[in-house]
């Protein structure tokens, strides 16, 4: 599809249709059906989940999964179950891209070290890749709170990683402004000799071997991974609670969540070990734990980063990015883990990221807007939506931009949040053994359990109703070109324990 942008006119594959959606009432947060159980209660529900059909059949139907078939706005819509759109990029397009991604990093405020920080002592001869590795595996094996973020770290692998990165460093000829930056990768995906377990005590390890491509690009950068890092199990909550590994606590306050189901790659960069990790984000992933330990997180276009050979265990909802301490390192890592594969057929007809603007080019001319959809933006709590309103104070002011805001509507909001959940629970569950292993934690027995038993029709009704938003996002889009929707990241400035540490087993 082609979308025009004044006197120039940008290619689209898989675009939807402009198409306005029918009005609805205003988003209210919705009530809590199901009860909230911990500690014995839980354990119990969650068994019986698996031997008990009618338990989980219950709460699918409490959760409000059904109410989809309520939706007559439905009927005139097809179910659209990939999500992936992709900016068909001229040549022009792509010779400008491929040059910008040689940018250099700037300096970061940031009272971390960033990437740029870690090259300038590499060039500057104060230190080597193989010392700072050797004093940050010693400073992880020595703490409790480090090492608890970390699932997987193999030592002689990590310090020929470093060694060599030294050893370019020594000829002058590092391979890119990632080389001999310490990273890690959430155990999402594959690397090489270690396993994968997803955060769970079961074992997804590829019995091919072989490393993800994104993190391949990586490697292939001159990054040290150092590691594979904790995960909420199984990816199916938004705390990181993992009482099998260990749950890493806020860096800011350990009385706190990191956030999930990325807790351990925040926990890596928010505490100052990294400055740089991979995660992954099918319904907040990232986004939720770079805000809780703050962060810079990005959830990047469905399908733009590839992680062939690994297969995803929600392929619909699920995608990868960065998580970083500064945002010169958020689009350096992004950069990386962007690149195109060319045997991959999603991926390859992603150009590479678009140049990243500077102060003069970013002067557009024309509108800019930023939408707002006031109902959604104001549940958050005074303490966000006071950080929230600053910022957008900025960025309607001249010296921001001179955004206008406008609002804008949101149709069908609520049971959009529950089509989301239904799908990506369904993915998930598809690919876990039933009735689901003894050794998962309770929740996620109860949580497998529940998905498992969503009928085909109300998931194709969940896939009707993601066509229905996208279609209006796009009506969107095309009444306020170029607009930004801008709302809280998560409604809470944090997840408190509230249990203590009875919560974290």
């Amino acid at each position: 599809m082609a979308i025009r942008n004044g006197k120039s006119q940008t290619q689209f594959y898989g675009y939807p249709q402009p198409r306005e959606a029918p009005e609805t009432a205003p988003y209210t947060a919705p009530p809590a059906n199901n009860p909230v159980v911990r500690g014995l209660p839980l354990s119990i529900i969650g068994t019986l989940s698996t031997k008990v059909n009618l338990i989980p059949s219950f709460l699918w139907t409490n959760t409000g999964f059904g109410t989809l078939r309520q939706i007559k706005d439905l009927d005139n819509y097809e179910a659209r179950y990939d999500p992936t759109v992709i900016r068909i990029s001229s040549s022009v397009d792509d010779k400008q891209n491929e040059e910008s991604s040689t940018t250099e990093v700037p300096p970061s405020p940031n009272p971390h070290y960033s990437s740029a920080t870690y090259t300038k002592l590499y060039t500057s001869n104060k230190t080597t890749p193989s010392k700072v590795i050797e004093g940050l595996l010693s400073r992880i094996s020595s703490s409790k709170l480090h090492s608890t973020a970390f699932l997987q770290i193999i030592p002689e692998k990590v310090v020929a990683a470093a060694e060599a990165s030294t050893a370019r460093y020594a000829a002058g000829k590092p391979l890119s402004p990632l080389d001999g930056v310490p990273v890690a990768i959430k155990d999402e995906l594959d690397l090489d000799g270690y396993e994968k377990s997803l955060g769970s005590p079961l074992d997804f390890t590829r019995k091919e071997g072989g490393t993800s491509w994104c993190i391949r690009k990586c490697e292939e950068a001159g990054a040290i991974v150092i590691g594979k890092l904790n995960m909420h199990e199984l990816g199916l909550d938004t705390t990181n609670n993992n009482p099998t590994h260990g749950t890493p606590l806020n860096p800011h306050n350990p009385h706190y969540y990191t956030g999930g189901s990325s807790g351990g790659s925040a926990y890596a960069v928010a505490s100052g070990l990294i400055p740089i990790a991979h995660g992954a984000d099918g319904g907040g992933s990232i986004r939720i734990p770079a805000s809780y330990c703050g962060l810079y997180g990005l959830k990047p276009s469905h399908g733009r980063i590839s992680i062939s050979p690994t297969l995803s265990l929600a392929s619909s909802n699920g995608v990868h990015g960065p998580i970083a301490s500064n945002m010169a390192d958020l689009e350096l890592a992004y950069r990386i883990l962007a690149t195109s594969e060319k045997e991959n057929p999603v991926s390859a007809l992603f150009a590479p990221p678009s140049p990243s603007p500077t102060l003069s080019s970013h002067k557009l001319k024309g509108e800019r807007y930023i939408g707002i959809y006031n109902p959604w933006f104001d549940s958050a709590s005074p303490s966000v939506l006071s950080a929230c309103k600053a910022a957008l104070a900025h960025y309607t002011s001249p010296a921001g931009g001179g955004y206008e805001t406008v609002s804008i509507t949101v149709p069908h909001l609520h049971s959009g949040q529950l089509a989301h959940a239904m799908t990506i629970l369904s993915e998930i569950s598809s690919a876990i053994p039933s009735p689901p292993p003894s050794t998962l934690t309770a929740s996620n027995k109860l949580l497998t359990s529940v998905g498992a038993r969503t009928p085909a029709l109300d998931l194709l009704l969940a896939q009707k109703l993601r066509n229905l938003l996208m279609q209006h996002l796009a009506y969107l889009f095309q009444k306020y070109p170029g607009m930004l929707i801008v709302t809280p990241t998560t409604p809470n400035a944090g997840w408190r324990i509230s249990g203590g540490e009875g919560d974290l087993r």
